[in-house]
C-alpha cells in the first residue's frame, strides 16, 4: 500500500527583491522521514523552512501539508503553523517566562487549553526533553542547550504533524550540542517527521533517512546518507560532504 506524503513541495520559487533564493524547488516528504538538508551558505535551506511554515510564503509554486494546499489563497496561516513545529537556532524564548511558562503560553493562547490541562501537558513535554527539573527556571538561568530543549518542548506542545529544525545546534558550544541532538534522535525514534537544516554530519549519518544536498536554490542530489557520503553521483556533492565531514571530525577532537 502506498503511503500518502505528509509534505509535498512543487516548483517553489522565492525572491527577496531582485535576489532569487529558491529556483523551482521540489521535494516530497513521507510520514516519519527524517530529512537532513545540507548545502553551502546561501543555498536556500533556511528560506525553504520559512516557506514551509509560511513565515515567508513562496513567491510562486505550491506546498501541500497532507491533503491541504497550504499556499492556496485565503488559507488560515495560524492553523497551518499549529501543524508545523519550528525550532530556530536562536531559541526565541520569552525571557520573562519560566521554562514551564514558555511551553504553556502556546497551549493556553493558541490551543485554548484550561490552565491545569496546559500545565500538565507542558510538564509532560519538559519531561520528554529531560528538563522537568528546570521547569521553574528562567531562560537566563539555563544553558544554551537547555534553552533549545525548552524551544523543542514548546513546539511539541502544539502537537505538530511535522517538525522543522533550522540549524538548532549552531549557536551552541560543542559540549551542549549532544544533548539537543539526543532529543532529536529520540523524536526520530518515536516516528516524528522532521526536516533538519544542520551541519552535524554524525547526526545525519545515524538518524537521517534521507540527505538532501542543495545549492543555488534547487536540489542537486538526494539519497540515503550512506550512499550520499560513500558514492554520490555528483562531484559537487562529494566535494561539499567531504569538506563538511572533515570540519565535523576536526571539531569533535
Amino acid at each position: 500500500m502506498t503511503t500518502e506524503p505528509i509534505l509535498r513541495i512543487e516548483d517553489v520559487y522565492k525572491s527577496f527583491g531582485a535576489t532569487q533564493v529558491l529556483k523551482g524547488f521540489s521535494l516530497t516528504i513521507q510520514p516519519q522521514e527524517v530529512v537532513v538538508l545540507v548545502g553551502p551558505s546561501g543555498s536556500g535551506k533556511s528560506t525553504l523552512l520559512r516557506c514551509i511554515n509560511l513565515l515567508s510564503p513562496p513567491t510562486s509554486g505550491k506546498i501541500w501539508l497532507e491533503a491541504d494546499e497550504i499556499t492556496a489563497p485565503g488559507v488560515n496561516q495560524d492553523r497551518v503553523r499549529q501543524r508545523i513545529g519550528m525550532v530556530f537556532q536562536d531559541f526565541n524564548l520569552f525571557t520573562h517566562l519560566t521554562a514551564l511558562g514558555n511551553v504553556m503560553i502556546g497551549l493556553s493562547k493558541v490551543r485554548k487549553m484550561h490552565k491545569k490541562e496546559a500545565h500538565d501537558l507542558a510538564m509532560f513535554e519538559l519531561e520528554r526533553v529531560g528538563l522537568v527539573d528546570r521547569a521553574d527556571h528562567y531562560p537566563a538561568q539555563l544553558s544554551g542547550g537547555q534553552k533549545q530543549r525548552v524551544a523543542i518542548a514548546r513546539a511539541l506542545g502544539m502537537d505538530p504533524h511535522i517538525m522543522l529544525f533550522d540549524e538548532p545546534t549552531s549557536a551552541l558550544d560543542p559540549e551542549l550540542t549532544g544533548e539537543v541532538l539526543e532529543v532529536m534522535q529520540q523524536l526520530a525514534g518515536e516516528g516524528m517527521t522532521m526536516i533538519v537544516v544542520s551541519h552535524e554530519m554524525g547526526f545525519a549519518r545515524q538518524v537521517a533517512s534521507r540527505l538532501v544536498f542543495m545549492e543555488g536554490g534547487v536540489v542537486v542530489e538526494q539519497g540515503p546518507p550512506q550512499q550520499m557520503f560513500d558514492d554520490p553521483l555528483h562531484d559537487r556533492t562529494r566535494t561539499f560532504l567531504r569538506k563538511i565531514s572533515d570540519m565535523d571530525d576536526s571539531g569533535s577532537r
